[in-house]
């Protein structure tokens, strides 16, 4: 039995739920494969992956601008060698839950696996493909950090095909896909009983907003 390992960072929603979704797929279209979902960061270090998710809800709650400036610090500069310097370091403990499930394959949703498994890679401690699935709509330096050592790379427009190449990355390892949605986009519902149940008019136009975080709406 074939077996694939999908890593993913819980803070922020959206790597979960690429990664819940890919193993939705796979579990309804493919039985005879193993899929096992780890949340990388949370498998490192409990204390940490809790710091790093209460510093995000936080920020992204009450100081939206100062998460702002962090996330494009971790860009480049020495924030960004310092994340991976600890990525480095976390592939060490990483690796024994590699070597013990043996993956033909890993996906990460997050770029914390995916840079944890390319160190790995290089090393020689693993040897089976890795994917990378970029839960974003613009390119991060932290997701190509060794990406050498990744053999796919699934985005969600051609812009970011585009950026990822000029920086460096095979254009052959690039597949424009979108990123991953639940099956539940999929089914049909009836309007009428929706708009009962919401206590809107059917005969209106409605406006559905998607967000990472509980949001209040007021009419």
């Amino acid at each position: 039995m074939k077996k694939i390992l999908v890593f993913y960072g819980s803070y922020g929603g959206g790597h979960l739920s690429a990664a819940k979704s890919i193993e939705n797929h796979i579990k309804n279209n493919y039985p005879d494969i193993e899929i096992k979902l780890v949340d990388c960061i949370e498998y490192i270090n409990k204390h940490l992956n809790k710091l790093l998710a209460d510093s995000y809800n936080e920020a992204a709650k009450k100081a939206p601008l100062a998460w702002k400036t962090a996330y494009h610090l971790s860009n480049v500069g020495l924030t960004s060698k310092a994340v991976t310097t600890s990525n480095k370091i976390f592939s060490i403990k990483l690796n024994k839950l590699l070597q013990d499930f043996e993956p033909d394959l890993i996906i990460s949703t997050h770029p914390f696996g995916t840079q944890m498994c390319g160190v790995l890679k290089k090393k020689g401690k693993i040897n089976c493909k890795l994917a990378t699935i970029l839960t974003d709509f613009h390119i991060h330096g932290q997701w190509l950090v060794f990406h050498e050592y990744c053999d796919y790379f699934f985005v969600s427009n051609n812009q970011m095909k585009s950026d990822m190449i000029e920086n460096g990355v095979d254009q052959n390892k690039i597949y424009v896909s979108g990123i991953p949605v639940s099956d539940k986009f999929q089914q049909n519902f009836n309007k009428e009983e929706i708009c009962k149940e919401f206590d809107l008019n059917p005969n209106e136009q409605v406006v559905l907003f998607f967000a990472g975080r509980r949001i209040r709406l007021r009419k």
